[in-house]
């Protein structure tokens, strides 16, 4: 692994960094804490610091003469998850927890804007972007309605995201799709409540609402092509109080995850047409109230290509990994790609025994990985900047 003597001489401070912002999590919109922690570092490096950007985000600036402008983000908030490690530097506050490694992001990027400002990587500007409310609540979307990229015009932008099941001392990179698309719906299914013992004086929408469910599923398996990964979930149902009433109403709740723009225009159309004809032949009512939250993140095939360049200069090519498949869970770094010509990789994180699942209460960050998470943006920033691709 070819981390350099300074990244590597940073490793007990980012151990550290990491620790102390595990002990401390906050939610989305809520890291003021965590942004002072961050804007201070900054600070001591030297850069240029940006507060308030979707109000809690920090921006730190490198300028380096005339060049490209590369951007590189780490997200920042935490989970409202109670914490069962045990670790000696286990969440502080109840309820709250670290539980997908965004304290880890953090460091890596702060570890690489320390070593970028004492030895810049190329000719140009390098933002780091440290984004709130990735989870659940676009924070990415936020900033960039706040004028991050008005502000900060980039021509290209990286992320890393921790992989537990990943071996650690592994990156993950390919062009395309990378994370689904992430949506949410509630269906309304309006029939006629009546006794439990005479249905047949009403409009039962509790054996219509299982009737939809089953007709969704078969969007995935028979109208999209197999190849072309697709997932409807209902994940709540909600009907009823009393054992011998039929409601009047039932609702369901869940998700649709999709990895191509024109899929998920698919999707979204044959549910609700599929909920309005069967509800209709029932004499029954649907309502369909579908909302898209994050896009699917695709990478850029330029981007990629530098990204997987960079990790192969630090790794060796064994260690990169380009073929995996891509995940039907999200990430809101979607936006900023939508925009902005970028990559989206996995580092890996070990072993996922014991439950060290992301979002898990037992999930644990792998220290050991925290200087490569360095060397990686380091290495990225200067092919960014330079065109190397050595």
């Amino acid at each position: 692994m070819n981390i350099t003597p300074a990244i590597k001489a940073m490793e007990d401070q980012l151990v550290e960094w990491r620790r102390a912002l595990h002990r401390r999590p906050e939610l989305a919109f809520e890291e003021h804490e965590t942004a002072a922690f961050i804007a201070a570092r900054l600070r001591w490096f030297g850069l240029e610091v940006h507060e308030g950007l979707a109000g809690t985000g920090v921006i730190g600036v490198l300028r380096n003469g005339e060049g490209p402008c590369v951007g590189l983000r780490a997200d920042i908030d935490a989970l409202p998850i109670a914490e069962l490690t045990g670790a000696t530097y286990a969440s502080e506050i109840p309820g709250k927890m670290h539980a997908c490694g965004h304290d880890g992001h953090t460091t890596m990027l702060l570890g690489a804007a320390q070593a970028m400002a004492a030895d810049p990587p190329g000719p140009g500007t390098v933002v780091f972007i440290f984004q709130p409310a990735e989870e659940n609540e676009g924070g990415a979307r936020v900033m960039i309605e706040d004028g991050l990229l008005e502000h900060f015009p980039l021509d290209s932008i990286y992320a890393l995201h921790n992989w537990p099941g990943l071996e650690a001392g592994r990156i993950a990179m390919r062009a395309g799709p990378v994370m689904a698309a992430f949506d949410t719906f509630e269906l309304k299914v309006i029939g006629k409540g009546s006794h439990g013992a005479m249905p047949h004086e009403g409009i039962d929408p509790i054996t219509l609402a299982a009737q939809l469910q089953l007709a969704w599923q078969t969007i995935v398996s028979r109208a999209v092509d197999p190849t072309d990964a697709t997932v409807i979930s209902v994940t709540q149902i909600h009907a009823g109080h009393t054992l011998n009433v039929i409601p009047e109403e039932v609702i369901l709740r869940g998700t649709v995850r999709t990895l191509r723009p024109e899929t998920r225009d698919f999707v979204q159309t044959e549910m609700t047409h599929r909920a309005e004809m069967i509800a209709a032949a029932y004499r029954a009512t649907a309502q369909l109230t579908y909302q898209r939250r994050y896009p699917a993140t695709i990478n850029a095939p330029e981007a990629a290509e530098t990204a997987r360049r960079a990790a192969e200069a630090i790794l060796g090519r064994d260690a990169v990994q380009t073929d995996y498949a891509p995940s039907m869970a999200s990430e809101d770094f979607a936006f900023l790609l939508e925009k902005v010509p970028g990559a989206y990789g996995w580092i890996g994180n070990g072993s996922a025994e014991g439950g060290r699942n992301l979002h898990s209460p037992h999930y644990d960050f792998n220290d050991a990985i925290l200087p490569l998470g360095v060397q990686f943006f380091v290495e990225v920033a200067r092919r960014a900047l330079t065109g190397a691709n050595d």
